[in-house]
């Protein structure tokens, strides 16, 4: 009998739907059917990456920055509510339909769950930080997490890439599954001097695809732009010494980070996991208003192992505090299969 596994991400960037792209593949080759449900740009890149598999579309979190990110997601709220609401009911209806899904996997999608299956929810934010609202924001995800029969955190057990934002003494059923990534090291000539990958929601990736073209137009270094922009068609083009894509799949990503010697990236934590199972040396510029991204260059930078700076603030001669940290590095991940145990219908 087919065993269908939904795999949802939030659609907040491409971070969350990148790192489902190993638990996809491990549940393929472990012989279950995954079921691709998310909305946008996530749903669009996990379409292209596995363009034989069902896909299901959810109601969109419609999440926006701003300057105070805390005000506008209190604002935000009751859409956000309305959509996890919506996205419980999909969910609800495509089980009942489909009598042969036997599990559900959440990353930070608060309605993929359903009292009538194993339901699993991804997220390396056990603490959410958001300054001074940080208890109540971290109280409020954890009764989510709760809801869920378990909680994957995508680090190994010492909290190596996320730090305090995993550490609780909460009973939350966590379970440390070690570092995700699409990626594997490949041993190739690094003949790129220097990588940009932007990404995230607009309109930050739009700004910091306008800054860094900006400081690197008169550069003499053979640089490689990935701009992060999901489109129907594939487009490459150049401008002097620098290359452009508007974005490539993950075979190609991974070759192209495995050729550079350099990477400047968001410090999203899906980047993080990607750039350290590449061994890579990096720069992260934090999305602006982005406590997590914040608190996660500084902590590895503290740690002596990645440079970082505001947006406002990089300029091209930021690039040499690289040589003065260690760069990313981890162990090649291994993906559990025991825990794909748990999809037994229930």
């Amino acid at each position: 009998m087919e065993k269908k596994v939904i795999v949802a991400p939030l659609h907040w960037g491409l971070g969350h739907a990148s790192r489902c792209v190993p638990i996809i593949n491990s549940l393929l080759e472990n012989n279950f059917t995954p079921v691709i449900a998310s909305d946008g740009e996530a749903l669009q890149f996990l379409k292209q990456e596995f363009p034989r598999l069902e896909s299901l579309e959810l109601p969109s979190y419609k999440i926006t920055y701003h300057r105070n990110i805390k005000l506008k997601i209190l604002f935000q709220l009751p859409t956000i509510l309305n959509s996890v609401y919506k996205e419980k009911s999909i969910i609800h209806d495509f089980i009942l339909k489909n009598k042969e899904v036997v599990g559900l996997i959440s990353d930070n999608r608060f309605g993929v769950r359903s009292r009538l299956l194993p339901s699993v929810y991804i997220t390396h934010q056990l603490n959410v930080l958001s300054g001074v609202t940080t208890f109540f924001s971290s109280f409020f995800h954890q009764r989510i997490i709760k809801k869920f029969d378990e909680c994957w955190v995508p680090d190994i057990s010492n909290s190596e890439f996320s730090g305090k934002l995993s550490i609780t003494n909460k009973n939350l059923k966590a379970k440390f599954i070690g570092v995700l990534s699409r990626f594997q090291k490949e041993h190739i000539e690094e003949e790129i001097d220097l990588l940009v990958l932007i990404s995230g929601p607009e309109p930050n990736r739009s700004l910091l695809e306008r800054k860094l073209i900006f400081e690197f137009k008169k550069s003499p270094k053979k640089i490689v732009f990935v701009l992060g922009k999901i489109e129907g068609k594939q487009q490459k083009w150049t401008i002097g010494n620098s290359t452009f894509f508007n974005y490539l799949l993950s075979t190609q990503l991974q070759t192209i980070i495995n050729s550079s010697k350099v990477v400047i990236s968001r410090s999203g934590y899906s980047s993080i996991m990607d750039l350290a199972i590449l061994g890579k040396k990096v720069f992260f510029i934090p999305t602006e208003n982005q406590p997590e991204q914040v608190y996660l260059a500084s902590y590895l930078k503290e740690k002596g192992l990645t440079p970082f700076s505001t947006i406002a603030d990089f300029s091209e001669e930021k690039l040499f505090e690289i040589q003065n940290n260690k760069g990313l590095a981890t162990k090649k991940m291994v993906f559990d299969v025991s825990l794909f145990r748990l999809f037994k219908r229930k």
